[in-house]
């Protein structure tokens, strides 16, 4: 079953996202040459206290930091440690919070300083390719039609969508159904319905789709050593266009 959130649910869900915004926005800048990914952690671990939240990251399943910072080829689930930031990299940052007792989780990847002109199109197109995933969690449409538009949107550039990781359904937990892949066909999967929250976010590589996990249990790289980016709303499907709970100004 896809929970449907009543009215003081949704309020709650509301309060959740802007914060994790707010801390997503904190953590992306600082991501500067020179600073470790430990430091980002820390100080998103310090930005969620002041919220008065929790990290949904720390301890699920043994994970070891409040945020995942993946950098270059890693895809998701880096592990926060001693690696230093160089100029050309591209940092994601994937950002959640539980404030009282709901889950906001959105996620951005960073350019440092001048990138590549393939590199700068990922991001853009894998950007893109979420607004155009978002466009899609309207009543009466499908999860394939999500899936279908964010697929369509990077194939038309060269890019590929990673199968093995998915968006989610998003509430009092982190993981709820239905499962939102970033490739499929149009008109399949569960319809959807208002008052579904969800968490949107395209996991895109410049290379193959396919990945790999490191032997630390987490850090996802890409197979080919391609780039990837990571883009993340969490949305609500309302009875017109998506209300997107994770936007902020400064996201703009």
């Amino acid at each position: 079953m896809i929970p449907i959130k009543s009215p003081s649910e949704i309020e709650r869900m509301r309060r959740a996202c802007a914060a994790a915004a707010e801390v997503l926005c904190a953590v992306a800048a600082l991501v500067q040459p020179g600073r470790t990914t430990a430091e980002l952690n820390d100080a998103a671990g310090e930005c969620i206290r002041l919220l008065g939240g929790k990290s949904p990251f720390l301890g699920y399943r043994g994970y070891p930091g409040h945020v995942c910072v993946s950098v270059n080829d890693e895809v998701v689930h880096g592990i926060p440690g001693s690696r230093k930031i160089q100029y050309g990299d591209i940092v994601s940052l994937d950002v959640g919070i539980v404030i009282d007792g709901y889950v906001g989780d959105n996620a951005t990847t960073v350019a440092v300083g001048v990138m590549k002109p393939r590199t700068a199109e990922l991001l853009r197109v894998t950007e893109q390719a979420l607004h155009a995933g978002i466009a899609q969690a309207r009543p009466g449409k499908r999860v394939g039609d999500i899936s279908h538009a964010i697929q369509a949107m990077v194939e038309a550039h060269g890019f590929s969508a990673v199968r093995e990781f998915v968006g989610h359904g998003v509430g009092k937990k982190m993981h709820e159904e239905p499962q939102i892949p970033n490739f499929g066909k149009a008109d399949t999967g569960p319809k959807l319905k208002a008052g579904m929250t969800l968490a949107i976010e395209p996991m895109i590589n410049a290379g193959t789709h396919e990945v790999q996990v490191l032997s630390d249990g987490w850090t996802v790289v890409t197979a080919d050593g391609a780039s990837s980016a990571h883009f993340e709303h969490t949305v609500l499907v309302t009875e017109g266009e998506a209300e997107i709970l994770t936007w902020q100004k400064k996201m703009q």
